[in-house]
């Protein structure tokens, strides 16, 4: 818990979006909710935390401090940064950049579809190919990886949350039945991992010699449990959020409703019967109508 290492690209990632953060706030127009600036904070400490603290340091030796990095990386930071709604933020300062949220490249990634499997595929292609070795031994590969976990993350959550401006809004009933869906697919690499009798790059961690700790078996089980509870615990405050999100639009939606009605019934002749209340309404009127 002691060890902490100076891990530069994370210190300089972590620099880059705070400044670029702050510096997007003081332009924006409008003044940016307090509930945004502490979801932004938690995500960017969590990168830093996961960088430079006892996670970054043993990453490369221990299955189980990699794996809470990689769902962090991939859950729990993304989570963060999209409740920040920091595409929203980039189109206030630059509203010419709306342009390409209305491209088919946009369009086809923010689809439900596509930002889903990009995220249950992730992880499966990271420990089942020879990709999570590779991440091991190279140093490169290792901070291009966390930068991927993260951009996929963020892709999943900004498409589903709908917070932010989406090249094309879908139902949020969508969204949740995609949630139940993803938290089989943690549950099924959690098992995986788990009930696997193959440990995962074993001839890397065998080379490494370790005399303390876990054993590779154990190691493994450990973090095949951490993607599991991560994984589903962070759906929680997303659905929470996916809710919250919910109930806002349909309040939305009725207060327009309300507003054309008022409107309506202002532009009426005042020597007019009143009109009844289904009366108002296309689908039930032409049905009373025909009756």
């Amino acid at each position: 818990m002691t060890g902490w290492t100076p891990d530069l690209p994370t210190i300089g990632l972590v620099v880059v979006l705070g400044a670029g953060y702050v510096v997007a706030v003081r332009r924006a127009d409008t003044p940016w909710p307090r509930s945004r600036h502490v979801a932004f904070g938690v995500g960017v400490a969590l990168i830093a935390l996961l960088g430079v603290s006892f996670v970054g340091r043993y990453a490369d030796t221990l299955f189980w401090v990699r794996a809470l990095q990689v769902i962090t990386l991939l859950m729990v930071v993304p989570l963060c940064l999209a409740l920040s709604s920091p595409v929203a933020l980039v189109l206030a300062v630059r509203p010419s950049l709306r342009g390409v949220l209305a491209s088919r490249a946009a369009r086809v990634l923010a689809f439900p579809a596509t930002a889903s499997l990009l995220l249950v595929a992730t992880p499966w292609l990271l420990y089942f190919t020879g990709w999570y070795s590779l991440v091991l031994r190279n140093t490169v590969v290792d901070h291009l990886s966390r930068l991927v976990l993260l951009l996929v993350g963020f892709l999943y959550f900004y498409s589903r949350l709908q917070l932010d401006p989406v090249p094309h809004k879908y139902p949020h009933l969508i969204s949740i039945v995609i949630t139940f869906v993803e938290v089989i697919f943690d549950a099924a690499l959690g098992l995986v991992l788990w009930l696997n009798p193959h440990i995962i790059a074993e001839t890397y961690y065998q080379a490494l010699g370790r005399t303390w700790g876990p054993s590779l078996r154990t190691d493994q089980i450990i973090g095949a449990g951490i993607l599991w509870l991560v994984g589903d615990l962070a759906g929680l405050p997303f659905l929470g959020a996916l809710m919250n999100r919910m109930s806002h639009d349909d309040a939305t939606e009725a207060a327009e409703i309300d507003r054309q009605l008022d409107e309506e019934a202002a532009a009426e002749d005042p020597a007019a019967p009143p009109k009844l209340w289904w009366e108002n309404d296309p689908v039930l009127s032409e049905r009373f109508r025909r009756s």
